[in-house]
């Protein structure tokens, strides 16, 4: 039996990584130069590396490990169904029980009448179904030219072609000739940066409304579908001004298009509720899911589809599938962990302890004084590094640069907390306790200190 343990020294495995593997969103050159981190096991909230250095991991893996690190009932259950059926596909007419009773209770916990899933490998995948899934129910409604998808400017929705163009990042379009046609971008509500002197309820109402300018400007019999993520995840945890959704929905509703939240962050308990669309009270006649649906520990992803768009795409054949549709190795994994959150009550920590303790302990470091503003959304926070919070200025330095020595400090200081910019995100797991909390916050802010100290060092800290 092939065992794979941490059986060479770090500098030996760095070396390997670094001759063979190459690593997603990373410039490999200069990685392995440095020589990456390599984390040998979890177990809670914790990640312990190939050092012995116990991390407290804020960001949940790839905000996606809900229920924490080291759930044995996971493993056997994987381990069960892979001794019964370890795979079989869902094309030709067939199915199994694993992908059957996932499907079911996927429409159990979804709101509204979306009870119809089809299943993918990952968040990018059930995006790239979405795509077609959307340009194919307007066919066979006899409008096949409502092709044209309105997303936002940075947002994450991916990182393969489809799923990479519905998102708005510029870093991503830049390479691979994305975005492909039809894929059109309207900017996002992010006041902090980019809400100038307008109160935060008029800059919701302004950005929501450039929905139905492009739509008046494509025309109506153009729109396929709007897609969103209900809070930005990936692009600095973005929580949107209170009128912004509500303007988006009525937009949605007078015009006949579709509606996408993608809730592979915000989805299965990240804001409390099973969904963002119900905390943020959406009414998407698709969502994404992925991450949180296994808690990471197995891939797997899907749409979660209306039955009116369900009932249109059953008229005819959808050519569209993947070899892991609905694999029963995952779809097993996944339903034992949608067992232990109900049974365990994670919601009902989520609500009633870990995120009220987080917000108020997230929103005191704005005293900090690189820290201009500390947003959160259930267990998604975000806090914007600035060198005047008066004026919400920017830094003079290269967007980022900033942001990335803040993160080499928490990492110094055995905390992961991503940057995206200059902004410094979290999202951990949904089981962390007060106590952990405390840590965090704890690390966060000797992390802070040390970021302000160094920029003060190397005469960083001046607006643009």
């Amino acid at each position: 039996m092939t065992v794979i343990t941490n059986h060479m020294p770090t500098a030996e495995l760095q070396a390997l990584d670094a001759a063979h593997h190459m690593h997603p969103f990373t410039a490999n050159g200069e990685l392995s130069q440095k020589g990456a981190r390599i984390i040998t096991r979890a177990d809670g909230v914790h990640l312990t590396d190939s050092e012995g250095n116990r991390i407290l991991d804020a960001m949940a893996g790839l905000w996606c490990v809900n229920i924490g690190y080291g759930r044995d009932e996971l493993a056997e259950v994987a381990a069960r169904q892979m001794r019964e059926l370890p795979y079989y596909n869902t094309f030709f007419q067939t199915t199994h029980v694993p992908a059957i009773a996932l499907a079911a209770k996927i429409a159990e916990l979804a709101p509204g009448d979306l009870n119809n899933v089809f299943f993918a490998g990952s968040g990018s995948e059930a995006n790239d179904t979405n795509i077609r899934m959307v340009r194919h129910y307007w066919a066979l409604k006899g409008k096949p030219a409502k092709t044209v998808i309105i997303s936002r400017k940075n947002a994450y929705h991916g990182s393969s072609v489809g799923s990479g163009s519905l998102g708005g990042m510029s870093g991503m379009h830049a390479q691979g000739g994305l975005p492909i046609p039809d894929i059109h971008h309207i900017n996002q509500p992010h006041w902090w940066s980019e809400g100038g002197d307008m109160p935060p309820e008029d800059f919701g109402l302004q950005r929501a409304r450039e929905l139905e300018e492009a739509i008046l400007e494509f025309g109506e019999d153009r729109i396929a579908a709007f897609i969103a993520e209900p809070v930005q995840g990936a692009g600095g945890v973005i929580v949107p001004p209170d009128s912004y959704w509500p303007e988006i929905q009525r937009i949605c509703d007078k015009y006949e298009i579709l509606l996408i939240a993608d809730e592979v962050i915000c989805g299965f308990g990240r804001t409390g509720n099973w969904f963002g669309s119900e905390t943020l009270n959406i009414r998407p006649d698709i969502m994404t899911i992925a991450k949180g649906l296994s808690s990471g520990y197995a891939p797997i992803g899907g749409s979660i589809v209306s039955d009116e768009v369900a009932s249109v795409i059953a008229g005819d054949e959808f050519n569209h599938g993947y070899t892991y549709s609905g694999h029963p190795v995952a779809a097993a994994v996944a339903l034992e962990n949608l067992r232990i959150m109900e049974e365990e009550n994670i919601l009902g920590h989520v609500r009633d302890v870990a995120a009220p303790y987080l917000k108020e302990k997230w929103e005191a470091l704005a005293d900090h004084p690189l820290v201009g503003e500390a947003r959160i959304a259930g267990m998604m926070g975000s806090i914007a590094l600035t060198p005047n919070k008066e004026t919400r200025a920017v830094f003079a330095a290269e967007a980022g640069t900033v942001g990335y020595i803040c993160r080499e400090r928490c990492f110094a200081n055995n905390l992961v907390m991503r940057h995206v910019g200059d902004r410094m995100i979290i999202s951990p797991p949904l089981v962390i306790t007060p106590a952990e909390i405390d840590v965090m916050i704890e690390r966060a802010s000797k992390s802070l200190d040390e970021c302000y100290a160094e920029l003060k060092k190397q005469d960083l800290l001046h607006s643009a």
